[in-house]
């Protein structure tokens, strides 16, 4: 049976010691979306938001973000980042619309980056949420997953 790698034979939480683990590029892609109002979705793609670009804002907060995130989540590896994408995709269809929002973080390192590109999406739709809610309260955000990993020794993962 699998046991938590944070939390040792005490039930004291810890730091995954990651000294003996092997250097290798380390890639993972995670998603989300946020859904809003045709309303408020039509100010985003038409740049009509009077806080000015609602993604390009949010682009750069998800990047910032991915570059912070052991500072965030409590037992989290600071790590080098080699690299750190957001990119968002609009969705229409039927009666909803909204933003995917897809990160890509890589690193060449000792322990993987998949919390990163989790924090980087959360970030990345959070902004929209935050620039956005002055026309749309009722804005939702869902289905924040891994999508894929690769490198390391538990090797690659789809979601």
């Amino acid at each position: 049976m699998e046991k938590f790698t944070h939390i040792d034979e005490d039930n004291n939480a810890i730091m995954v010691d990651v000294t003996s683990k092997e250097v290798t590029e380390r890639t993972a892609i995670a998603v989300g979306k946020i859904y809003m109002s045709k309303e408020c979705f039509m100010m985003v793609m038409e740049q009509k938001h009077k806080k000015g670009d609602v993604l390009g804002v949010a682009q750069v907060a998800g990047i910032m973000a991915s570059k912070q995130t052991s500072s965030l989540i409590p037992l989290c590896h600071l790590l080098n980042l080699t690299s750190a994408q957001v990119e968002f995709s609009p969705i229409e269809e039927d009666d909803q619309f909204g933003f995917e929002a897809k990160s890509t973080i890589k690193c060449v390192g000792v322990t993987g980056v998949e919390m990163e590109a989790l924090t980087a999406v959360s970030v990345a739709l959070l902004t929209i949420y935050d620039m956005c809610k002055a026309v749309d309260k009722r804005m939702n955000m869902v289905d924040i997953h891994l999508l894929k990993k690769s490198g390391g020794k538990s090797g690659d993962f789809n979601y």
